[in-house]
């Protein structure tokens, strides 16, 4: 029964997560976002108050 002889998997299994792991990650952390977030004031705006004419 050649499904319980682990060495070709097991091997499979470690060479497949150090591709996840290690090769992976800096080619997905090497993307750029296309517009970068502006940073925004740290003041706070001052609301109008909305004065309703019939009340």
């Amino acid at each position: 029964m050649p499904q319980l002889n682990p060495a070709p998997w097991l091997a499979i299994m470690v060479f497949s997560w150090l591709t996840f792991l290690i090769i992976l990650p800096p080619k997905v952390m090497a993307h750029l976002f296309p517009n970068e977030p502006a940073l925004q004031s740290t003041q706070e705006s001052k609301a109008d108050t909305w004065n309703w004419p019939w009340l």
